[in-house]
C-alpha cells in the first residue's frame, strides 16, 4: 500500500506540473488536456482506495472528497438528461478542478508523509 500512496502522491504532482507547463508554453487550448490527464488518473486512484479501502474511514477527508465526486458525476448524468445542468456544472468545474486536483494532491501527500508514519517517527 504504501509504495502505491508514494507512486500516486508523485504521479500526480509530475501530471499537474507537466499540464501546466505545456499549457503555458502552447498558450492555446490545450489546458484541458491536462483536465483530462490529471483527473482521470485521479479517477483511477480513487477507484483503487475505495476498492482497497485504503483510509476510506466514515467521516475522512478522503471519503468527503470521493462523495463529492460522486454528486460531480450523478449532476453530469442528469445533465445528459437535462442539459442546462450539464453546461452550468461544466462552467463550474473549468475553475473547480484545478482546485479539486491540487487538494486531491495534497491529501495523497498527508497520507503518505503524515499518516503512515511509524508511531516513533511522530515524536520528534
Amino acid at each position: 500500500m504504501k509504495k502505491f500512496k508514494l507512486i500516486d502522491c508523485w504521479i500526480s504532482l509530475a501530471l499537474i506540473i507537466i499540464a501546466l507547463v505545456y499549457s503555458l508554453i502552447r498558450l492555446d487550448d490545450t489546458f484541458f488536456y491536462g483536465y483530462f490527464l490529471v483527473g482521470g488518473w485521479q479517477c483511477v486512484s480513487m477507484i483503487i482506495h475505495t476498492w482497497n479501502g485504503w483510509f476510506t474511514n466514515k467521516g475522512g477527508a478522503r471519503l468527503n472528497y470521493h462523495r463529492v465526486v460522486a454528486v460531480i458525476i450523478a449532476l453530469a448524468i442528469l445533465g445528459m438528461l437535462y442539459y442546462p445542468v450539464l453546461y452550468i456544472e461544466l462552467f463550474a468545474l473549468l475553475f473547480a478542478a484545478p482546485f479539486m486536483a491540487l487538494y486531491y494532491t495534497r491529501l495523497c501527500y498527508i497520507e503518505v508523509y503524515v499518516k503512515m508514519q511509524r508511531p516513533l517517527a511522530l515524536l520528534k
